[in-house]
């Protein structure tokens, strides 16, 4: 009889500043009953620092840990899947190793698991800055409705899924290759599950800002996110989903490529121009019949097809953002306070 209820896997890049944090949180208060129905396998994805090594000796100091060691790099989505293949638990659950667990997390997943024994199980992220500033996200107060209408607008991450690996297996889903792997994993799952529990509590850290991670990097890799896209949407089409969620896929889709498209930290100002090209054409190639359209000016200038008019829009908007421009410095000497019978 398997035991172990939850399996809990770690991919590992670059991360050493990070690891002991993650590894640590994962099992941290947890008695012997719940620590035996969890088993965690790291994954080192070829990781060119000591990742490798400092997992090697976790395992040894702690005996718990499961670790795997890839030849070469392979990429997260597909680090996932080797973790994946060594996997006994009823439940896998996707931790990213540069991100942590709140203390009591995996109890309180471990006894919702049990209780509602769900197909996939969603909770709750803080956004953790590196400066130690943690807000929460915005898509967060989707959790307190609990039909697909409003889940399906959840984050679109895996870690804030915890996934019947049975279910895996029967949707015919994996992480594929390249960057924004999520894409085509994170609402897929929740299509394909017959019963979706969720857990409003904040039981994950997701650090945001670091540096070398994929959305702090400028790239080309980030027109990656449209292959995912494809994917996703072409599994969407083969299940024949209703008309109300291939609109609300679509119109995620427009969102989440808006913000690529938008993001300084990604797109080089340079690449800017093409990748809102593309996104003109996928918004055209999948429009789906009868969607009634979006409100959004940003979404309108898509339909239209006119990169002007965005880049000037954006334009304002940081503006806005940014405020008025400072005037010229002011002298030391008016700086400080005033003389008497100076008006302040």
């Amino acid at each position: 009889m398997n035991t172990v209820l939850l399996s809990v896997v770690v991919p590992v890049y670059r991360v050493e500043g990070y690891l002991h944090q993650c590894l640590d949180s994962i099992r941290a208060g947890l008695n012997p009953q719940e620590a035996a129905s969890v088993e965690v396998i790291a994954v080192d994805d070829a990781s060119p620092d000591g990742c490798g090594a400092m997992l090697d000796a976790y395992a040894a100091r702690h005996g718990d840990l499961r670790v795997v060691h890839l030849s070469q790099n392979v990429g997260l989505g597909r680090a996932r899947n080797a973790g994946l293949a060594e996997a006994r638990g009823t439940y896998v659950w996707f931790v990213d190793s540069d991100d942590w667990l709140p203390d009591g997390s995996v109890r309180a997943v471990l006894d919702r698991l049990r209780a509602e024994q769900p197909d996939v199980l969603l909770i709750d992220h803080l956004r953790v800055h590196e400066d130690g500033r943690a807000a929460s996200d915005a898509s967060s107060g989707v959790l307190r409705d609990p039909s697909l209408a409003s889940l399906i607008r959840l984050q679109h991450t895996a870690w804030n899924r915890i996934v019947r690996r049975g279910l895996l297996a029967e949707a015919g889903l994996r992480f594929v290759p390249g960057w924004y792997e999520d894409v085509s994993f994170s609402n897929p799952v929740l299509i394909a599950a017959q019963r979706i529990a969720v857990l409003d509590r904040v039981c994950y850290h997701y650090r945001i800002g670091r540096l070398g991670a994929i959305t702090a990097t400028r790239s080309e890799r980030h027109f990656e996110v449209f292959d995912q896209y494809d994917r996703m949407l072409s599994w969407v089409s083969a299940r024949g989903c209703e008309p109300w969620l291939r609109h609300q896929l679509f119109t995620l889709m427009v969102d989440h490529l808006l913000v690529v498209a938008g993001n300084d930290g990604r797109l080089h100002p340079r690449q800017r121009r093409a990748f809102f090209r593309r996104l003109v054409a996928y918004y055209r190639r999948y429009l789906p019949d009868g969607y009634p359209g979006h409100p959004g000016l940003k979404h309108r200038l898509v339909r239209l097809g006119s990169y002007p008019l965005y880049a000037g829009l954006r334009q304002a908007y940081r503006m806005v953002k940014r405020g008025p421009e400072p005037g010229p410095p002011v002298p030391p000497v008016l700086a400080a306070a005033p003389p008497q019978g100076v008006p302040c």
